[in-house]
């Protein structure tokens, strides 16, 4: 009965293979990102007229003195300074 119901319903594919409706750990509020990361805040990019992308923008250990305390306009400004920038692509679970 599987392979039938995959066949009438492929997004229940999807959803078995990746678990993207799962969040992991439980209970944790992944849009505020401080309460997990040290020197972290969650912040919303527009790439392209109507296209957000919600990013955490983490500085490293060496300038975690710097960011105590700090706004969010602080970190935007970080991203623009002369320090180098890492991506990191976490996947597709829609949580980052």
């Amino acid at each position: 009965s599987v392979p039938f119901l995959v066949r009438l319903f492929p997004s229940l594919l999807t959803k078995f293979v990746y678990l993207n409706f799962l969040a992991f750990p439980l209970f944790v509020d992944f849009r505020r990102p401080e309460l997990l990361v040290n020197n972290t805040i969650s912040l919303h990019l527009t790439s392209e007229p109507g296209v957000t992308v919600g990013i955490w923008h983490t500085v490293p250990g060496s300038r975690g003195a710097e960011a105590q305390g700090k706004d969010q306009r602080w970190y935007e400004e970080a991203l623009g300074d002369a320090h180098p920038v890492i991506i990191y692509l976490h996947g597709n679970g829609g949580t980052r």
